[in-house]
């Protein structure tokens, strides 16, 4: 497709862009109290696409035009078009796209349609990538960022340093151990850990921190010949003094005259990258700990389970699986994160000493179970208040709050290993005995003898009196301790197939179903005869 061709598309999406731009502003002007420019992903897509296709238009330069034009000298024969191609992603689009993304980083929801927003910011800080030169079927990632590309990140120095700043902001405050989420961290440090592509950023904020003395100084002697007493090396200072001028005004030109410069390789940032690898390492133990416990749900979850060797927690049921935490997943996930945490080493020059010493830190810090203390919180006037590194802790999963089903037992959903008519029978068949011999069961249970142990065993819950209960639900707590028979149990289809084992095996033997029955509620009895009888045994002791 020639550029001929090209342009009419390329204007189009121009326009499109000016048009988002200027319906926000005026929006803006009109309505101050509205709600913040919220693009919409389709949005961000048209963005995308108008960055590479000008990506492209600009990189349609010839060699020899781009070499003449670099030339201090160079005033012959451009055609307009030429020009505009070399000019039209500076002049443009660079400011415009800019405010754009960094309003998008900082506003964007923390889920995986950030993708669009990434990997437009990836597709404009990577010019090479189309250039036109045709390329193998899996891209070298060992490729180096070719020296002409120098002047182009030094112009862009916030679009690679500030951006990847708002960046490590968002990720901190992502679920890591969502793949989606991962993936995107990966291709960051995917693009940044390029070789040749660092030693350049490092370089343009050298270059922007020149002191303003020693450029004016350099500017006086650069403009002197040999024999006014300067140096055959001024054309060079006078490229030098070009380009931290264009680093500078290209800082001061987005950030304005008085910004404070945050530097992407100094020490303050350093720490919140060694902040962020903690935060992977986190979200690793995590999608691990994860992993073993869907392994250990699938076995509790066999064939076995039905004959009573697996345990039915309740409240475990109540939480599914969620697509993203599946066994392939959690698996990707390990592996983005660990090619991130390689490439952010590379990046930041961090040795393996430095990376085992902070995971052996976090390792050791979590090594008393951490997933079971509870997220820092701070007490309110209605119960406890989650603090922003406890809000951090339960998105990394690292620590979680005990939620257990704190209503009656009697009324809890409907499981799917229960039978819904058996359900709803039974509860109706306990609530007439429990209203008529309430009064009789409570007698019963607060006798101090034997039988008054043994009515507690078979008609007070007593995991779900020590359970933890939240403030809003204390009020319940002394309906819930009232003695009452649950006939519950008997609604589940576990309990119904060992019923009819129990049943076929009296057959067996010859007993009748009133036989089998009278032995079932004899062993039941022993049994709870024997229970009653240890436990007190064991709190004696």
């Amino acid at each position: 497709m020639g550029v001929g061709g090209l342009w009419p598309g390329i204007l189009c999406d121009w326009l499109l862009f000016e048009a988002g731009e200027g319906v926000c502003g005026s929006l803006c002007d009109w309505f101050p109290f509205q709600e913040p420019f919220s693009p919409s992903e389709e949005h961000v897509l048209v963005v995308r696409l108008l960055v590479k296709h000008l990506h492209a238009f600009s990189n349609s330069l010839k060699p020899e035009q781009m070499s003449s034009s670099a030339s201090a000298h160079s005033h012959t024969h451009t055609s307009p078009l030429e020009e505009f191609k070399r000019v039209v992603v500076q002049r443009f689009v660079q400011q415009k796209l800019f405010l754009f993304l960094q309003h998008c980083f900082s506003h964007w929801p923390l889920d995986a349609s950030f993708r669009a927003v990434l990997e437009t910011w990836l597709s404009y800080i990577q010019p090479w990538r189309y250039t036109g030169e045709k390329s193998g079927p899996q891209p070298d990632p060992n490729r180096t960022v070719p020296d002409k590309w120098e002047p182009f990140v030094h112009e862009n120095l916030l679009m690679y340093t500030k951006l990847f700043q708002l960046f490590l902001n968002r990720a901190v405050r992502t679920d890591l151990v969502n793949v989606k989420n991962a993936l995107m961290v990966f291709r960051v440090a995917k693009v940044f850990v390029q070789p040749n592509l660092v030693e350049m950023i490092q370089k343009g904020e050298q270059l922007f921190l020149e002191p303003e003395h020693v450029l004016h100084h350099r500017q006086s002697r650069g403009y002197l010949s040999p024999s006014q007493g300067g140096s055959y090396l001024s054309s060079r200072q006078r490229v030098v003094t070009d380009t931290v001028f264009k680093v500078k005004s290209h800082v001061y030109s987005l950030e304005g005259q008085d910004c404070r410069y945050k530097q992407m390789f100094g020490s303050e940032f350093r720490a919140a990258v060694l902040n962020f690898i903690q935060v992977i390492a986190q979200a690793r133990q995590t999608a691990k700990r994860i992993s073993d416990r869907s392994g250990e749900v699938a076995a509790n979850s066999s064939f076995l389970f039905w004959f009573g060797f697996g345990s039915a927690d309740l409240n475990n049921t109540l939480t599914g699986t969620e697509p993203e935490e599946s066994g392939e997943c959690l698996k990707k996930t390990h592996e983005f994160l660990d090619r991130a945490l390689d490439n952010l080493c590379q990046i930041f020059k961090l040795n393996q000493g430095q990376l085992t010493q902070l995971i052996s830190t976090l390792s050791f810090s979590q090594e008393d179970g951490p997933s079971k203390q509870l997220p820092e919180c701070i007490l309110g006037e209605s119960g406890l208040i989650l603090t922003d590194a406890g809000r951090k802790q339960i998105i990394n999963g690292l620590r979680r709050f005990d939620i257990q089903y704190q209503g009656d037992p009697e009324l809890q959903p409907i499981r799917s290993y229960e039978n819904a008519l058996l359900v709803r029978f039974f509860y109706r068949i306990s609530s007439l005995v429990n209203e008529r011999f309430g009064g009789h069961m409570n007698t019963l249970c607060l006798r101090s003898d034997f039988l008054g142990h043994l009515g507690r065993y078979y008609l007070m819950d007593a995991d779900y009196v020590r359970r933890k209960r939240s403030p809003m639900s204390r009020h319940t707590l002394e309906r819930s301790r009232r003695p009452r028979l649950s006939l519950r149990p008997l609604a589940s289809y576990r309990t119904l197939l060992l019923l009819l084992l129990l049943y076929v095996l009296g057959a067996l033997v010859s007993l009748g179903p009133l036989s089998s029955a009278v032995l079932l509620l004899m062993g039941a009895l022993l049994y709870g005869i024997l229970q009653t009888l240890f436990r007190d045994k064991l709190k004696t002791q």
